[in-house]
C-alpha cells in the first residue's frame, strides 16, 4: 500500500487541505474508490477505511492480480467534515456539482479540477453516494444512463437493486457522470446511512464492492452470496411525499414490502400533538428509501418505493 497526496489546497487560516489516496497493487488502472465528498458523509468515509483494511490485507496475502491497481479515495472535503457543514464551508458550494473542475475557477471547481486528474483513466469507478435529504437507503448499485456503459455489469455487486437513472442537467457535473463522459464504467454505491455509521450497511456495502472486484478479475476473494440482482429504471420507483409539516414518525423500515394503502408513517403538530397527517403508500412494492430526521416540512420526500 502506498499513501499518496493526490491534490493540495493552501488555506490562509487553516492547514492545508491533502486530498489523500491509498494505492494497492501495480500495473494498469483498474479501478478508483471514492468516499465523502460532502462534509456529512461519515459513513461514505467509514467504508472506504473498510476497503482500506481489507486490501491490506489482500495485497499482503497476493491476492490482488498481476497488472492492476486500485486507489481509493476515503475523503476529499474533511474541512467541511471538521465544522458539520455538508458543503463547503466558505460558500456552501457542493463539490460533487464542480465536475470536471477547473483549474483557475472558484474554490471547489479547483477541488474537482485536482481530484479528477487523478481519477482519470481507471476502467472502473465506485462512488459512496448520499442522497440530498437525511434518510437512509436500501443498499443498492446506481448507475447513470448515458449511452457510455453497460448496466449489466451491476449484477456483479450482488446487491438487491440495481437502478438506472436518466440523467437531469444537473447531473453533468457529478463525478460519477464525468468519469463515464471519460470512459470510466461508474456506479453509484448507496451504503444505507449518510451522517452515521451503520455497521451492517458498511459490511453490506464492503462485501459487494469485494464481490465486484472479484467478478471483474482485480482480486481473488471469497465473500458471502449476494442476490440475483434486480436491474430496474428509476422511472418504476415512486416517490412518496409528506402532506404537512411537523414531527416526523416512520412506521415502516427500508427492505420492508407493503401493499397499497399501507400506513407508512405519521406527522403530528409540534406545539400540541395533535396528529396532523397519516402517509399511506400510493402503490405496492419495497421501500428503499426512509427519511431519518424528527421534523418534516411539507412536500418532503419521506419514502421511496421499488413498484
Amino acid at each position: 500500500m502506498k499513501k499518496k497526496i493526490l491534490f493540495s489546497l493552501r488555506s490562509p487560516y487553516r492547514e492545508q487541505l491533502d486530498v489523500v489516496g491509498y494505492s494497492f497493487g501495480h500495473g494498469e488502472k483498474s479501478l478508483a474508490i471514492v468516499g465523502a465528498m460532502r462534509g456529512n458523509e461519515v459513513q461514505q468515509m467509514y467504508v472506504c477505511s473498510r476497503m482500506v483494511q481489507e486490501l491490506k490485507k489482500l495485497e499482503s496475502e497476493g491476492r490482488i492480480a498481476d497488472d492492476k491497481s486500485i486507489l481509493v479515495v476515503p475523503c476529499v472535503n474533511y474541512y467541511s467534515m471538521n465544522i458539520g457543514k455538508r458543503f463547503w464551508a466558505m460558500d456552501n458550494t457542493d463539490i460533487n456539482r464542480m465536475f470536471p473542475g477547473f483549474d483557475q475557477g472558484e474554490t471547489t471547481q479547483r477541488i474537482a479540477d485536482g481530484v479528477f486528474q487523478k481519477l482519470q483513466g481507471y476502467e472502473y469507478g465506485i462512488q459512496l453516494a448520499s442522497f440530498y435529504q437525511p434518510g437512509n437507503f436500501l443498499p443498492h448499485v446506481k448507475i447513470m444512463d448515458t449511452g457510455f456503459t453497460d448496466p449489466d455489469i451491476m449484477k456483479d455487486f450482488g446487491l438487491e437493486f440495481g437502478i438506472i437513472r436518466k440523467p437531469r442537467p444537473y447531473d453533468t457535473t457529478t463525478l460519477n457522470y464525468n468519469w463515464q463522459v471519460w470512459e470510466t464504467k461508474a456506479f453509484s454505491v448507496y451504503a444505507n446511512a449518510t451522517d452515521e455509521i451503520d455497521e451492517h450497511g458498511a459490511e453490506e456495502a464492503v462485501n459487494a464492492i469485494l464481490r465486484f472486484m472479484n467478478n471483474r478479475g482485480i482480486v481473488s476473494v471469497k465473500t458471502p452470496p449476494g442476490y440475483i440482482t434486480d436491474i430496474l429504471d428509476e422511472s418504476v420507483t415512486r416517490q412518496v411525499r409528506s402532506e404537512h409539516a411537523g414531527v416526523f414518525f416512520s412506521m415502516t423500515e427500508i427492505g420492508r414490502r407493503v401493499e397499497r394503502g399501507d400506513l407508512l408513517g405519521r406527522i403530528t403538530d409540534p406545539f400540541d400533538g395533535e396528529l396532523v397527517s397519516e402517509i399511506r403508500s400510493p402503490v405496492s412494492g419495497t421501500v428503499y428509501f426512509e427519511y431519518h430526521s424528527p421534523l418534516i416540512n411539507g412536500k418532503t420526500v419521506c419514502f421511496k418505493i421499488i413498484t
